[in-house]
């Protein structure tokens, strides 16, 4: 079992940047491959990133990739997500997610509770 708690969001101008954190508790933390996920207003969640157990190896969605960053700090049971350039579509409730097994895009079994990321043009 793991629970999962995002911090990080808010309001930022285009172009912007901003730091999302994703605590997890629980043991084995290097043993989940870690994603973050988004949502906005009438639309259905989407994969953003997502790293492996060592953070070695990372995945990006295209509208992100070269602007987003998924790292991992498995000593302190964490996962970040560094934001750059941020554009108005980034607007969203942000969602960090856990699983065991390699497929990075779904699957995932543990879910925080979100933080919402608002873009202004």
């Amino acid at each position: 079992q793991v629970q999962l708690v995002e911090s990080g969001g808010g309001l930022v101008q285009a172009g912007g940047s901003l730091r999302l954190s994703c605590a997890a508790s629980g043991r084995s933390f290097s043993d989940y491959v870690m994603g973050w996920f988004r949502q906005a207003p009438g639309k259905e969640r989407e994969f953003v990133a997502a790293a492996n157990w060592s953070g070695g190896i990372t995945y990006y969605s295209n509208s992100v990739k070269g602007r987003f960053t998924i790292s991992r700090d498995n000593a302190k049971n964490t996962v970040y997500l560094q934001m750059n350039s941020l554009k108005p579509d980034d607007t969203a409730v942000y969602y960090c997610a856990a699983k065991r097994g390699a497929t990075p895009f779904s699957g995932y079994a543990y879910w925080g509770q979100g933080t919402q990321v608002t873009v202004s043009s």
